[in-house]
């Protein structure tokens, strides 16, 4: 049995479908890391993974269990996180603040404010820093630390890298390769760096239009045909261009 198992589904925006038919399941332990061109529909899901956006159809099940019903805070009690493209953060709050909002809310486990500070290092002497004046990396750590201390089984984790300077990247990326091996939860990820994607995922699943164009280990696909699913690119379009 899947950590997550996803099938055939869709999610509108009034008449727009922005999600059509997407199914995938996810292990603990495993990274699968969406990628896509922008508009292709990948925060849409992530949204509908989170439950703060109704699918049209389809299934979401955790663990075996059909949560496709449950809105985001129940999500959150199941055991799935999110850290939202944007961060949304309290800006007025302090970096702790913040971070207790979650340990207070979320479920018991073995994520706690002395572990997310071991994780994220360079969030230690900002503990009482408003969130507002953090630069965009220390934002996405205080963002992906929230996310863990809700202790979550699958965490989902949208535009990582979105704004962030090279240096903070690298730092981000190390965090999160400590909490990958640590092999404790199943890990969402979405990813505009092309590279960045192919070299921390297990599985990729590649967007285009709301579908899934290609999806597997990178390992198993050429760097043309992954450029090509990016854009939908179809091997007759291909052919002729």
């Amino acid at each position: 049995m899947s950590l997550l198992s996803v099938t055939d589904l869709t999610c509108r925006h009034g008449l727009l479908t922005a999600v059509r038919g997407i199914g995938f399941t996810l292990e603990r332990g495993e990274t699968l890391c969406i990628i896509g061109a922008n508009g292709a529909g990948k925060t849409t899901l992530m949204r509908t993974l989170a439950g703060a956006h109704v699918p049209a159809g389809g299934r979401i099940a955790l663990a075996g269990r059909d949560i496709t019903a449950e809105r985001a805070f129940e999500r959150v009690r199941s055991g799935i996180s999110m850290s939202p493209e944007g961060r949304r953060l309290f800006a007025d709050m302090t970096v702790a603040e913040n971070l207790r909002v979650a340990a207070e809310n979320g479920r018991a486990g073995g994520w706690d404010m002395d572990r997310v500070l071991g994780a994220f290092p360079q969030l230690q002497p900002l503990l009482d820093v408003p969130a507002g004046r953090l630069s965009g990396g220390q934002r996405q750590a205080v963002a992906i630390g929230r996310a863990l201390l809700s202790n979550p089984d699958v965490i989902l984790l949208d535009e990582v890298s979105l704004g962030l300077s090279p240096a903070a990247i690298e730092g981000l990326y190390q965090s999160l390769s400590a909490i990958r091996e640590s092999g404790e939860m199943g890990i969402v990820l979405v990813e505009q760096d092309l590279t960045r994607a192919l070299g921390f995922a297990d599985r990729v699943l590649c967007m285009a239009e709301g579908r899934s164009e290609l999806q597997g280990p990178p390992a198993d696909f050429t760097r043309a045909q992954i450029t090509a699913a990016y854009f939908g690119i179809h091997d007759d379009e291909a052919r002729h261009a």
